[in-house]
């Protein structure tokens, strides 16, 4: 597989009522690619985002949901969640301002 630029690490923000509570605490949450590691995650955000600082970079693997379509079964794609925590000093990611 090829290696990953950072553009191509970070697909969509997750808006949920929890991960906009985190927000206060500087915590950000992104869908990133499956592929993706915490060092490569931590990259993406200071270099996509001027002027953020991160912390640290929690992640986890969620598994394709089992869906049926008549008699046929088949499973949705996984997916790979991350949190990002950033400094206390940081800015803050502009993308969530509007929300």
């Amino acid at each position: 597989m090829a290696s990953l630029m950072y553009y191509d690490v970070i697909l969509k923000p997750v808006v949920t009522e929890k991960s906009m509570a985190d927000m206060a605490a500087k915590k950000y949450t992104f869908l990133v690619h499956p592929d993706a590691n915490k060092t490569q995650i931590k990259e993406a955000v200071e270099k996509m985002f001027a002027g953020t600082k991160v912390a640290g970079v929690n992640t986890m693997n969620l598994d394709g949901k089992t869906r049926r379509r008549g008699m046929t079964y088949g499973k949705t794609a996984k997916k790979k969640k991350a949190i990002v925590q950033l400094t206390a000093d940081s800015a803050d990611i502009e993308i969530f301002a509007g929300l």
